[in-house]
């Protein structure tokens, strides 16, 4: 009888380990997910690309949304953690600077 008690404590451990680690790497890939999608957005809304394709968005999001959180705050609709509206705003302004420091990097040589 104690073995099976000992035995369902640890599969309970086991299943409960399991379920946070999916649970992580889910949140993590959504995070990624939402913050891509929002340097993605900012990307279209400031002339010029950003580089680096989508990890340059992905990047442009996860800073962006530090740097928004920043200036304005955390307030607007989150999700997987993603403030959207200080994120886009980050965001919009790394693309702003990326691409003026693009053309002035050209403009010298």
């Amino acid at each position: 009888m104690v073995r099976l008690a000992a035995a369902l404590v640890v599969l309970l451990l086991l299943v409960s380990v399991a379920m946070t680690v999916t649970f992580g790497l889910f949140h993590l890939v959504g995070t990624l997910a939402i913050a891509g999608l929002v340097g993605w957005i900012a990307d279209l809304m400031v002339p010029g690309e950003l580089p680096y394709g989508w990890l340059g968005a992905v990047l442009a999001g996860v800073i962006g949304g530090w740097l928004g959180a920043l200036l304005i705050g955390h307030f607007g609709p989150s999700l997987f953690g993603v403030q959207i509206l200080p994120s886009l705003l980050g965001a919009a302004i790394l693309a702003f600077a990326a691409n003026a420091l693009g053309k002035g990097a050209l403009a010298r040589r």
